[in-house]
């Protein structure tokens, strides 16, 4: 595999997309609290913001002054096929993922180098397993999409969940998720770009399924389940048709600890009645919109990529996932929560995946996975460390 010549390379971790507001805001994480002697980069197509960003990193650790600046663009093949060979982890904030993130994809599965993404649209995830898995299997390289708020506190959510369960038994988990932050611009985009290719996505998802491993004398399965009131939480739960379930689906099937028989729900949490019904409406008339191109670009416009909050309005805001989990006669509630979901979790989750993948030991594994599966403990860990918090809120 590629990644026994790793130590040639003159990178542990580069980060693509670095001027962009996350990309900042990662890049920044990176300066405040990478270990000393990690050999890391930056690397985006404007050769000036790179420069204005190592600037900034300087003021927050002097040895950032030196900082290696990489130039590529994300449809030049040519310089990300240089890149990937340059380092052991690409971590890249570039999306829409479906419009501006596959040649990144190709070039780390080619290169046997490691990648870590933020996105949260299942057709970009589907069709990249379609096309790159197979090669990412052969070189080594694990392709690790959604290491942001999408999914990472899902995904390690129901991982934590499912350890405090018995083991060897069916097991039942569902997820309920409130937050008082907006939606960043990346993620309105991937959003309204997927909701327009509802064909698209169908057929991906359709032709994945024909070509993944099945699985024998087990089962996983991640349903949207109904709306209804939760007893559990005293909130109303609304299916939440993200990319989050799907990756808690995968991890299912690729971990045997999950049991023989795994279901996992994933809701939205909303305490009245009034904003749930509002909230089903809005989502509908966000759903209608999106097949509209007029409309489409008019709400992409509101809500442009690479733009976010200021630092007060991020530390206002905050994330809780709880989990409701049941096997094998015993009943767990467990909870995952933080601060701003979007910009400031999302960039300390992308970053401590990136050092997650370079610098602990690695799973014996290959191709596309989920966090779960190629980090699992280390991760979990080392967003415990970071501040992100995973607890077990009662069980009987």
């Amino acid at each position: 595999m590629n990644r026994q010549n790793g130590a040639q390379r003159p990178y542990d971790v580069v980060l693509f997309g670095a001027t962009g507001f996350v990309g900042t805001l990662t890049a920044e994480y990176l300066a405040a609290h990478a270990p000393a002697g990690l050999r890391w980069a930056v690397a985006g197509r404007n050769r000036n913001r790179l420069e204005q960003l190592r600037e900034r990193l300087g003021a927050i650790d002097p040895g950032c002054a030196d900082l290696p600046l990489l130039h590529a663009d994300a449809d030049d093949a040519h310089a990300l096929r240089d890149l990937a060979e340059s380092t052991h982890v690409v971590a890249t904030t570039v999306g829409p993922y479906l419009w501006y993130g596959e040649p990144l994809v190709a070039a780390c599965a080619e290169a046997g180098t490691d990648y870590a993404d933020l996105t949260g649209e299942p057709e970009f995830v589907d069709r990249m397993f379609l096309r790159h898995d197979a090669r990412a299997r052969e070189t080594g390289a694990r392709i690790v999409h959604a290491c942001g708020f999408d999914s990472v506190p899902h995904d390690l959510g129901v991982y934590f969940t499912v350890q405090q369960l018995p083991q060897d038994v069916p097991l039942t988990i569902d997820g309920f998720v409130r937050t008082n932050a907006g939606l960043s611009g990346g993620t309105f985009a991937s959003a309204l770009a997927s909701m327009g290719r509802g064909h698209h996505l169908l057929r991906a998802a359709q032709e994945r399924r024909l070509h993944e491993p099945r699985l024998v004398a087990r089962r996983a399965r991640a349903r949207l389940g109904a709306p209804h009131f939760s007893p559990e939480t005293g909130t109303w739960a609304l299916p939440l048709p993200t990319l989050d379930p799907q990756v808690v689906e995968r991890s299912a099937r690729a971990l045997a600890r999950y049991g023989p028989d795994f279901r996992y729900r994933h809701f939205a949490s909303v305490k009245h009645l009034p904003m749930a019904v509002g909230g089903t409406a809005a989502l509908g008339a966000l759903l209608g919109a999106a097949h509209l191109p007029a409309a489409r670009s008019w709400l992409m416009d509101r809500y442009e990529p690479g733009k976010g909050p200021d630092a007060e309005r991020r530390r206002r805001s905050w994330f809780t996932v709880r989990f409701v989990g049941e096997g094998g006669g015993r009943r767990v509630f467990t909870e995952v929560s933080g601060g701003d979901p979007g910009y400031d979790e999302t960039a300390k989750m992308l970053a401590q995946s990136a050092l997650c993948l370079a610098l602990d030991e690695p799973a014996p594994t290959a191709g596309q996975v989920t966090t779960a599966v190629a980090m699992g403990d280390a991760l979990l860990e080392r967003l415990r460390s970071a501040g992100l918090r995973f607890r077990v809120a009662a069980a009987h």
